[in-house]
């Protein structure tokens, strides 16, 4: 028996058996167009893609219905179920050889065998149960299988009783981001998802969440692609975790999948006259008393170690190993690390002055406290230093930079960076062009001089 046997005989009966075409407001849409077909050429299209079946009622889309013949197997038709429910953004879908009825809820990933196919109005509820959740009148027949029951009302009330994605973040915050993340990632965390996820899916169900959601909240974030991306991070990992929870079903992430925006790597460096420029603006502030000493010294300390801006920051004297001449700092990014201090970063170290009991460094203006904002203060070096574009990071970079000028390998400078990945100091290896050139110009100006005699 062919498909289209297949499909007059045993599913088309099996669908109006259902109520599908007869239930008022549902009708059984045949050979349903979902793409025409691929360009060939003369104004000439291939065949175009169509469903077997689309189940609508009330003017809604249901559910896609894709018929295989009788010989084969139950699941042949599953892939393109699948593929069309997905391109048509359709909840259920199914597959038919007229001997058997296979339903896929696209949403949970949840597959099973059914005796019959779902009536209108089971449909209706199962897609729009948290939208209707109002509704009191819900269909409760259940479908028996080879594995027991597919259930929709139970299905419907499990839905109900699955948690928000505000529920869920703010789990993932106690157990996750508070206990198993870096205090500057944490504060990253929750700012995206105050700011930006929460506004987006926070009243969504868990188990509701699909790609498309997550799709287009990554899409509304074009314009700052960099903050999409890190949405996408945080996205991912909490639903990671939902899975792991038993709130959503394995390999269901709604991250999946979608690109991320291509991030433009800035490598902005100080040039020596800009540094220069930086070192007299600084002696200025110095000499006119106005700004924090405390503040002059952190932006001096960053350009003189290369360390990152938190590792100035937080440094307390309990770390600073004056017969080393060393930084032992008990946590950084990449965990525990020590900086090794040129001469003049360690005489700087010894002129700051240490007050009371402060334990810090880096001083602010309450008593016992730590300057916790540079960026005010080096906003105003660069408009005087007239460098728009520089941030605090770049002295980081500026610090690499003059090391592989001055013929440092790139082993070295991980090493004075702290970098834990190869990778990311070999962003640097650019930089070690002229240096070779001049030595490669040297060479060979021996070797000619030497063939002169």
């Amino acid at each position: 028996m062919n498909e289209a046997q297949t499909r007059l005989e045993h599913i088309d009966p099996a669908l109006k058996a259902a109520g599908w075409g007869l239930v008022e407001g549902s009708r059984l849409r045949v050979e349903y167009p979902i793409t025409l077909g691929r360009l060939e050429g003369a104004g000439k299209r291939g065949a175009a893609l169509s469903a077997d079946y689309v189940l609508e009622y009330r003017n809604t889309k249901l559910a896609v219905v894709e018929a295989k013949a009788r010989d084969k197997p139950l699941t042949e038709g599953v892939a393109q179920a699948k593929d069309y429910a997905s391109k048509l953004d359709i909840r259920f879908t199914y597959a038919s050889n007229g001997q058997g009825i296979y339903a896929i809820d696209m949403h949970t990933g949840a597959e099973v065998e059914i005796a019959a196919f779902p009536s209108p109005k089971e449909l209706w509820d199962a897609t729009f149960a948290v939208e209707n959740a109002w509704r009191d009148r819900f269909a409760a027949i259940p479908f028996e299988d080879k594995g027991g029951y597919f259930d929709l009302a139970a299905k419907r009330d499990s839905d109900r009783q699955a948690i928000t994605v505000k529920e869920l973040a703010e789990r993932f915050d106690a157990e996750h981001v508070a206990v198993r993340v870096k205090e500057s990632t944490a504060k990253g965390y929750r700012r995206l998802l105050k700011l930006t996820i929460l506004p987006a899916l926070g009243r969504h169900r868990v188990t509701e969440v699909t790609r498309a959601d997550v799709a287009k909240l990554h899409h509304d974030q074009r314009h700052i692609p960099y903050e999409a991306n890190r949405c996408l991070e945080v996205i991912s990992k909490m639903f990671s975790l939902a899975e792991m929870w038993g709130l959503r079903p394995d390999g269901s992430n709604p991250r999946k999948h979608i690109k991320k925006y291509a991030e433009e790597k800035r490598e902005r460096f100080l040039s020596p006259a800009e540094l220069k420029r930086v070192g007299e603006v600084l002696r200025e502030m110095e000499s006119e008393g106005i700004e924090l000493a405390s503040a002059i010294a952190a932006t001096r300390m960053l350009i003189l170690t290369g360390c990152r801006l938190s590792e100035i920051m937080t440094l307390k004297w309990e770390h600073v190993d004056l017969a080393g001449k060393a930084l032992r700092l008990p946590d950084s990014k990449t965990g525990a690390k020590v900086v090794h201090l040129g001469q003049a970063a360690f005489d700087l170290l010894m002129k700051i002055e240490r007050i009371g009991k402060n334990p810090w460094v880096i001083v602010g203006i309450k008593p016992n406290a730590r300057l916790t904002d540079l960026q005010p203060f080096w906003q105003r070096v660069r408009a005087r230093a007239g460098l728009k574009d520089a941030r605090i990071h770049d002295l980081r970079h500026t610090f690499a930079s003059t090391a592989v000028a001055s013929g440092q390998g790139l082993p070295m400078i991980g090493k004075l960076l702290g970098h834990t990945q190869v990778q990311t100091t070999a962003r640097y290896a650019h930089l070690a062009t002229d240096p070779v050139k001049l030595a490669a110009n040297s060479i060979s100006n021996q070797l000619a001089e030497m063939m002169v005699g």
